[in-house]
C-alpha cells in the first residue's frame, strides 16, 4: 500500500514568525521613496494574509481532528489581522489628508507673513523718508534763524512778552473790577426790590387793618430783619398794644414757593430764627399763639441767597477738606463750658472735630448724620450750626462768620449729596434735590 505525502505541522507561531518576517523584508526595502515604500509594504500585506488565508484554508480540510482547532484559531487570528489592518490603513490615510491640509495652511500663512513683511517695510522706507524730510526743513530753518541778528530776536521776545503780560494783568483787572461791579449792582438791587416790597406789604396790611379790628388782629406783629441768607429774623410787636411776647408761643415753618406746602421746622420754637441754605427760594412763616388766638406772620417773599457764596463753594469743593475755626456752645444739648478754639474739618468723605490733637468726633456721612443751622439762639443764630455726628453724640458749634457757617453747611451736603445722602435737619423732609 503506498503512503500518501506526510504533512508537516505548523503552528501559529511560525504562521506568526514567517508574517513577521514577510513584513520586515518589505519594510527593508529602499527607503528614499516613502509613498512607494508604504504603498509597498501595504501590497505585500494584503498578498501575503491572502496567501496565509488560502494555506489555512487548504490546511483545514486535509488535517486531522487534533489540529483541527489550531487551523481554526489561526484563521480568526488571519481574520482579525487583516480587519485591523484596514483599520489602520483608513486612519493613516486620514491622517495623510490632515497632514496636507496642516501644510497647505502654513503655506498660505508663510506667503501672507512674506506679503505683510514686505508691506511693513515698503511703510517704514516711506515713513524713514519723511523723516529725513522733516530733519532736513528743521535743520534749514534752525541755519536761517542762526543768520538773524541774536539781539534783534532777544529784544522782539522780552517785548512780546511784557505786552502778553500786561495785557493779562489789565484783562484780570478789568474782569475783577467788572465782576465786583455786578455783584454790587445786584446786591443794591436785592436792596430796592426788598423796600419796595416792604412798603408794598406795609400798604396792604394797613389797608386790611382799615376793615375791621378781627383782621387787625392778625397784624400785631411783624419779622424784623434782611430776608437773605447770612441774616436773621425777629418777630417783633407792631404796636403798644400788643401782648407782650414772653406770654405766646411760636412755631416757624417753611413754604414751598412751588406747590405751597407749609412744612414744620423742628425745633424752631424762638422769637429769632436765622435761615439757612436750606430755606433760600422758600418762604418762612411763624405761627403765634396769643391767649387762645393764632397769629401768622410771615416774609414778603422768598429768602434770597448771599451774594458771592456760590462761588466761594465752588472753590472750596476743588479741595479735599476745607477747615474752620469754630467754638463748641453745646454737647450733647448741654452747656459746654470750655469756649476753646476747636477745628471743624468738612471732608469729601467724613465730618471731623478736633482740639488740637485730640479728635472729639469724626463719622463718615451716613443716613444718621444731621446738618442745619440753629433753629433759635438770639443774634449768634446766624453763626451757629446744629451737628449731630451719630445718634447719641451732638453739638452746636459757633464760627467766625454767617459765610463760614453757611459754606460749611452747603459744603458738607454737597459731599454727602456725592454719596446718595441727604444731610439735613431733624425732621426735615429727606426728599431734596440737593
Amino acid at each position: 500500500m503506498k503512503k500518501g505525502p506526510v504533512l508537516r505541522r505548523v503552528s501559529v507561531r511560525d504562521l506568526a514568525d514567517k508574517f513577521e518576517k514577510g513584513f520586515a523584508d518589505a519594510e527593508s526595502v529602499g527607503k528614499s521613496d516613502e509613498s512607494k515604500l508604504r504603498e509597498l509594504v501595504a501590497l505585500e500585506r494584503h498578498v501575503l494574509l491572502e496567501k496565509l488565508n488560502s494555506a489555512l484554508g487548504s490546511l483545514q480540510v486535509r488535517v486531522t481532528d487534533r489540529t483541527k482547532d489550531d487551523v481554526d484559531e489561526a484563521i480568526s487570528m488571519v481574520a482579525d489581522l487583516s480587519v485591523k489592518l484596514k483599520q489602520s490603513e483608513g486612519e493613516f490615510s486620514q491622517e495623510k489628508e490632515h497632514v496636507k491640509i496642516l501644510a497647505d495652511f502654513l503655506k498660505q500663512a508663510t506667503e501672507d507673513t512674506k506679503r505683510l513683511v514686505d508691506k511693513e517695510k515698503n511703510f517704514a522706507r516711506h515713513e524713514i523718508e519723511i523723516a529725513k524730510a522733516a530733519v532736513q526743513r528743521v535743520e534749514a530753518a534752525f541755519q536761517e534763524q542762526q543768520r538773524i541778528p541774536i539781539t534783534s530776536d532777544n529784544l522782539g521776545s522780552e517785548d512780546l512778552m511784557k505786552e502778553v503780560q500786561d495785557a493779562r494783568r489789565i484783562k484780570m483787572l478789568h474782569q475783577h473790577s467788572k465782576v465786583l461791579e455786578m455783584e454790587l449792582e445786584l446786591q443794591e438791587l436785592r436792596i430796592q426790590l426788598a423796600e419796595m416790597s416792604t412798603y408794598s406789604n406795609q400798604l396792604l396790611k394797613e389797608l386790611t387793618m382799615s376793615k375791621g379790628l378781627e383782621v387787625k388782629k392778625c397784624y400785631l406783629y411783624e419779622l424784623d430783619g434782611p430776608e437773605i441768607l447770612g441774616s436773621y429774623l425777629c418777630i417783633t410787636p407792631r404796636t403798644e398794644t400788643a401782648p407782650h411776647l414772653s406770654e405766646c408761643s411760636v412755631q416757624w415753618y417753611r413754604i414751598c414757593s412751588k406747590d405751597k406746602e407749609k412744612k414744620n421746622i423742628s425745633g424752631a420754637t424762638k422769637l429769632v430764627y436765622a435761615p439757612e441754605p436750606f430755606d433760600v427760594g422758600q418762604i418762612l412763616l411763624a405761627d403765634i399763639v396769643v391767649n387762645g388766638d393764632r397769629l401768622s406772620v410771615q416774609t414778603n417773599g422768598p429768602i434770597g441767597p448771599a451774594p458771592g457764596l456760590g462761588s466761594y463753594i465752588e472753590e472750596l469743593v476743588r479741595i479735599s477738606e476745607t477747615e474752620f475755626n469754630v467754638v463748641v456752645i453745646q454737647m450733647n444739648e448741654e452747656i459746654y463750658s470750655v469756649h476753646s478754639v476747636h477745628v471743624f474739618h468738612v471732608g469729601k468723605m467724613r465730618v471731623k472735630l478736633s482740639e488740637g490733637r485730640f479728635v472729639k468726633a469724626k463719622e463718615s456721612y451716613s443716613t444718621s448724620m444731621q446738618l442745619c443751622g440753629t433753629r433759635g439762639g438770639g443774634n449768634a443764630a446766624a453763626l451757629s450750626l446744629f451737628w449731630q455726628a451719630k445718634e447719641g453724640l451732638s453739638f452746636v458749634l459757633a464760627f467766625e462768620s454767617d459765610r463760614e457757617r453757611n459754606a460749611a453747611i452747603m459744603l458738607a451736603r454737597r459731599f454727602a449729596f456725592d454719596w446718595s445722602i441727604a444731610l439735613l435737619g431733624p425732621g426735615d423732609c429727606t426728599i431734596w434735590n440737593g
